[in-house]
């Protein structure tokens, strides 16, 4: 059956084509586009320039095959249980995913190997970060995760803190910790530069690192553990004011990552905690596993974490109008900071007067870890996982036939088609898995492919012998499910977008 779509409709030559598959076929690419314009939003994003990145793409000629990859799969649930040690430890969606089909494995209590698909996810998720961050003036810069004790000692942090410090001595009995946040560390490192200019005002610093929490009791898998990568931006200003606008740009590229991920998110006010400052915001997934209940106005859109509240307190500050409330689980936190910390180390520049001024500070966090698992726990399903389109680990299996089965002869036909794709859409050279399991059936690797949770799989079936071609197209995200052959396959994977 031939087709092609011009002007976003699909046009076909052969009439007899039934219209109940055009439907689902025109059907699962306009899903399919639409999906990729919520996960990746560009056309709203004119500030940066996209660039495409082949994370582990392979040479031309090889492919990227499923057997190679170090990826524990198909553990009972009994194992699992006992990978964490108790069954009540296991109580969240996220959590037991990403256990059964081996995106993590657990090291101690609250840490966890990464495995090559998260660590895959991880990496594209940091690279959307990188864009919004350098999109608003950001410089990546990297700091020790080993910190003096004196710099803690300074804020009085080091016993403000109290247990969540992980501390150690070195041989010479010299006091550290591993660093939870690195205000002390950053405020320090821009102090020593003792001819900062307000002309080189404002700066933003962020680094993406591991971070460390002696949790009491960690639990929900990456949710809260005591180790995890954090993204923690330190901004220095010239002015209360610029303050309040750096805090506002940081915060407007917030919601602009959630949004390219296709994230329901809530922005509430918050506690400034042991952090410290004036204004402090959380970044929030709603979710029923979540520690934070937020208190919530449907008319103006009110949002606070109940914590800054009175709890007699029924009816919204802003509008009066009644507050709902819902749970939530903190993927981000913004803080103004004022000179909290550049007047305890001397953080100052020389102003426009000539005259030496404390810098004006914020800091503002993204817990990278949690936000994969927060995303696994909003969108996948009981019994398989789904992604943020822009951070899947791959965006296409592909199933070839069993072997000795009637339709083996299409297995050939299946790695010349992964040759053409990767050929016709550049952006997915890297992108593309094929599963080389021969010896497993079609259905149990598609079972394990749903679990993954892989946008596109495609299957060479009975219809693969056909003449020409057709190839079974699984949209894991929509659920639709299509019959193309090689030149629909090509045009529906063109429009997917990669990061």
């Amino acid at each position: 059956i031939g087709w092609a779509i011009r002007n976003g409709r699909i046009h076909i030559s052969n009439t007899s084509f039934c219209l109940r598959n055009l439907c689902v076929m025109e059907g699962l690419l306009t899903r399919c586009r639409a999906l990729s314009t919520l996960a990746t939003c560009s056309h709203q994003l004119p500030r940066y320039v996209p660039h495409r990145h082949h994370h582990c793409a392979p040479e031309r000629g090889q492919r990227l095959v499923l057997s190679r990859v170090f990826q524990p799969q198909n553990l009972r649930e009994d194992q699992v249980l006992s990978l964490e040690g108790k069954s009540s430890d296991l109580t969240c969606k996220s959590q037991r995913l990403m256990l059964q089909v081996g995106l993590i494995l657990p090291a101690s209590p609250g840490c966890y190997h990464l495995m090559p698909y998260t660590v895959r996810a991880m990496e594209k998720l940091i690279r959307v970060i990188d864009q919004e961050m350098q999109a608003i003036g950001g410089q990546k810069i990297n700091m020790p995760s080993l910190s003096p004790a004196e710099l803690w000692q300074a804020t009085s942090r080091w016993d403000l803190m109290g247990r969540e410090l992980l501390r150690l001595k070195d041989r010479h009995g010299k006091d550290y910790c591993l660093g939870p946040t690195h205000e002390e560390a950053v405020t320090a490192l821009v102090a020593s530069q003792k001819k900062l200019s307000y002309k080189q005002l404002p700066l933003l610093l962020y680094q993406v690192t591991r971070k460390f929490r002696d949790e009491p009791r960690p639990r929900f898998g990456l949710l809260r553990g005591r180790e995890f990568y954090m993204k923690d931006m330190y901004t220095f200003d010239s002015s209360p004011e610029t303050a309040q606008q750096t805090y506002s740009l940081v915060c407007g590229a917030y919601c602009s990552l959630f949004d390219r991920l296709g994230l329901r998110w809530i922005k509430a006010q918050a506690n400034v905690g042991s952090i410290g400052g004036t204004v402090s915001h959380e970044f929030q997934l709603p979710v029923d596993v979540g520690e934070d209940w937020l208190a919530i106005c449907p008319s103006c859109h009110f949002s606070a974490n109940t914590e800054t509240l009175d709890l007699s307190q029924k009816n919204c500050p802003t509008c009066q109008g009644p507050l709902t409330e819902t749970k939530g689980t903190e993927v981000g936190h913004t803080f103004y900071l004022g000179t909290k910390y550049s007047s305890i180390f001397n953080a100052q520049f020389t102003n426009v007067h000539g005259e030496p001024s404390l810098a004006e500070m914020g800091c503002y966090g993204l817990g990278v870890t949690r936000i994969l698992a927060a995303a696994i726990e909003v969108l996948s399903t009981e019994d398989c996982i789904r992604w943020p389109s822009l951070l899947a680990p791959y965006q296409v299996c592909l199933i070839p036939p069993k072997k000795g089965s009637k339709e083996a002869a299409a297995i050939e036909l299946m790695g010349h088609l992964y040759d053409d794709i990767v050929e016709a859409v550049p952006q997915l050279r890297g992108e593309v898995l094929l599963d080389d399991r021969t010896h497993l059936t079609i259905g149990n690797r598609l079972k394990d492919a749903n679990k993954l949770g892989y946008p596109f799989v495609i299957i060479a079936g009975k219809r693969a012998l056909e003449d020409p071609a057709h190839y079974e197209v699984w949209c894991q995200n929509t659920g639709e499910v299509a019959f193309l052959n090689k030149e629909g396959v090509m045009e529906l994977l063109t429009h997917v977008q990669v990061i």
